[in-house]
């Protein structure tokens, strides 16, 4: 399979496309491209290119395009409400989730969340996400990089319910996760609870508010792995698998 190397959506339309920075790097010093070599690239916002690489120096590496396209973005998109997590849970997560097709992610500040994102933290953690996600988008070859929002509550959480469809992953509820409805257009929002589970009072703050409590299995998953495997469970249920 071809490289793939994510441009500016202002370069979209040019015949020859030069790359430049980190990505120039990456091209050059880390994945050795040639000159003659195939390869994709894009934007993130769904514009796919083929092209052929032209030259290649330390800090500057020109791609020919040779074909465009544009990539749908997915309807309905899922999206991952992942709490804060101790360690790198968390990012783990968001690096699976990304490469498993996730369109958005939400960062939870939950009421047992052992990591707390304040102050400066905020934005940084927020950052450090994206850039997690826009090194595993690029890895997975994908047209669209999710959106990384900013942290929420739990409040701010439960009012997005009445938009969507929210499942609150619980592994002692009674519905499976592959027997509900989807319902028709409206975003899925898988919310995935921190080390010890969601706390009492959040998890019936969401379910007033109109969200499903839905199990997984017969197991207890952490919550690295709690989201990239509802991600792979709802792409089978709505077809993008």
């Amino acid at each position: 399979m071809a490289l793939h190397f994510v441009i500016d959506p202002a370069d979209v339309g040019d015949d020859a496309i030069t790359l430049t920075g980190p990505e120039a790097h990456h091209a050059a010093t880390v994945r050795r491209v040639r000159v003659g070599e195939d390869v994709t690239l894009g934007d993130g916002r769904g514009a796919w290119l083929t092209g052929r690489v032209r030259s290649v120096q330390a800090r500057e590496v020109v791609v020919e395009v040779t074909g465009r396209g544009v990539v749908a973005a997915p309807v309905p998109r899922l999206v991952l409400v992942q709490a804060l997590a101790k360690g790198d849970r968390d990012e783990l997560a968001v690096q699976a989730a990304t490469e498993l097709g996730v369109d958005a992610i939400v960062p939870w500040q939950a009421a047992r969340s052992v990591s707390r994102w304040e102050g400066v933290k905020r934005e940084r953690g927020r950052q450090r996400w994206a850039t997690i996600v826009r090194e595993a988008a690029k890895q997975s070859h994908r047209a669209w990089i999710p959106e990384v929002t900013e942290p929420v509550t739990t409040s701010e959480l439960a009012r997005r319910a009445a938009a969507s469809t929210l499942l609150v992953l619980e592994p002692t509820a009674r519905r499976a996760l592959a027997r509900i409805d989807y319902g028709e257009g409206h975003d899925v929002v898988l919310v995935v609870g921190p080390e010890g589970g969601i706390a009492p009072d959040e998890r019936q703050q969401l379910t007033d508010a109109g969200g499903i409590p839905v199990r997984l299995g017969g197991t207890v998953l952490r919550t690295s792995t709690a989201g990239p495997a509802a991600l792979a469970v709802a792409s089978v249920a709505l077809g993008r698998w």
